[in-house]
């Protein structure tokens, strides 16, 4: 039988957090190992495409074409703990203010499912969806959780838990995340840099 529950969804580089968790792994990458340097001329073509086709996937992975399982694993833990001091400070009681109100609170992030998850693992979300990304290829997508594609992961796991969403409110710093803010009855929009609330999305 479907229930109904009110839901209130967050997205997380630039709403919870300044900066983009992605990006800044890669950095990370670059500062630690020898290889991503190696890449740079994968990356070159990935920014051309880019333009051409900002909503494609496939600039997206040749941006981190270098990524292995093995500097996922070595590099991820360190990087996490260090990414963590970029939450925006209200973050945390936020989420336990939209729950303790009743509402059941969902973190939807185009973030790769080798961060996003460890990012937020103190804060008490009923659920946590995020890019999927191949374990062999960590550079590689199985499903870009990104536009479109975030709702339609939500309404996937609506379906899987028999549930009929009430969006209630929508958090994000990005245009990118119109899809999402347009089924929440109220749009929160937050400055990508200070965390701020602003009036629309950049």
């Amino acid at each position: 039988m479907l229930k109904k529950v009110e839901v209130v969804v967050f997205d997380f580089d630039g709403t919870l957090s300044s900066g983009d968790s992605n990006v800044a792994f890669g950095m990370y990458c670059f500062r630690h190992q020898l290889r991503p340097w190696l890449y740079l001329p994968w990356m070159g073509m990935a920014l051309i495409a880019r333009i051409v086709n900002r909503s494609g996937s496939w600039w997206r992975e040749n941006m981190r074409r270098f990524l292995t399982p093995a500097m996922v694993k070595k590099f991820g833990p360190d990087f996490i703990r260090q990414h963590r001091r970029n939450r925006f400070g209200w973050a945390k009681d936020q989420v336990a203010a939209e729950r303790a109100a009743g509402r059941m609170v969902i973190l939807v992030s185009a973030g790769p499912n080798y961060l996003i998850p460890s990012l937020v693992r103190d804060i008490k979300f009923d659920a946590v969806i995020c890019s999927q990304m191949d374990p062999v290829r960590p550079w590689k997508y199985k499903f870009l959780c990104w536009g479109t594609n975030k709702v339609a992961a939500f309404d996937a796991w609506a379906r899987e838990n028999k549930y009929i969403p009430h969006v209630v409110r929508s958090y994000s710093d990005s245009k990118s995340d119109m899809p999402m803010m347009n089924i929440a009855d109220d749009q929160v929009w937050v400055d990508r840099k200070t965390g701020m609330r602003v009036a629309a999305g950049k």
